[in-house]
């Protein structure tokens, strides 16, 4: 959840803040598995070239490792990415709306984004569960593919509860717009951005010359 910016808000500290403190540890572990994903990739790369080259003995089955890693760097940190807003949203005229007509665009968008992200998760599911019945495998070197594709379930779950959690407090802020936000995302304009990113910038360490 992004801070919101320094505003008169009357406090009221809820379930939808306890269900976004519950779930953040959880999007934190899983875009560090995503993450985890992406850098033993990229060692798996330097040895797959390392041993092509200097020895001629290529990794076996590298491709389909290749493969199966996708559904975890791709998904694994999309409820991550939505807890912080950094999905791409067209804020064009969003962007202008304040008070109770954000609130209820926030809600319209979100209840759409729940809808097809069920969908979404539920012919995942059904896809790993067929692939774990049939004893699916890659091709090459017969790598069994269920895990990979029982990811793909797992992170769209965990991002419609997200989803779910945002909307309930935008819900929240429709029915009283004077509450402190909670489980949401606030819309920062440019100088906003702008400024906060020269703070980060100044405020980072610097290493002194010797």
């Amino acid at each position: 959840m992004i801070d919101s910016p320094k505003s008169l808000h009357r406090t009221s500290s809820g379930i939808v803040d306890k269900l976004d403190r519950w779930l953040s540890p959880i999007e934190n572990a899983t875009n560090f598995v995503a993450a985890t994903f992406i850098f033993l990739l990229m060692l798996l790369g330097v040895a797959q070239v390392s041993l092509r080259t200097i020895f001629e003995v290529p990794i076996s089955g590298y491709i389909d490792l290749v493969e199966l890693s996708m559904a975890g760097m791709a998904f694994l940190g999309a409820a991550y990415t939505q807890r912080l807003g950094g999905h791409v949203r067209m804020e064009l005229v969003i962007g202008n709306l304040k008070g109770r007509a954000y609130w209820m665009a926030e809600i319209i968008g979100l209840i759409v984004g729940m809808a097809i992200i069920a969908i979404l998760t539920w012919y995942s599911a059904e896809h790993f569960l067929r692939s774990y019945q049939l004893g699916d495998t890659s091709i090459d070197a017969e790598f069994p593919v269920w895990p990979s594709k029982l990811l793909v379930p797992i992170a769209f779950g965990l991002w419609f509860v997200r989803l779910l959690i945002q909307l309930a407090g935008s819900i929240r802020l429709l029915l009283d717009p004077g509450l402190s936000p909670e489980g949401v995302v606030l819309v920062k304009d440019a100088a906003e951005t702008a400024r906060e990113e020269a703070h980060d910038a100044l405020s980072a360490p610097t290493t002194k010359e010797a």
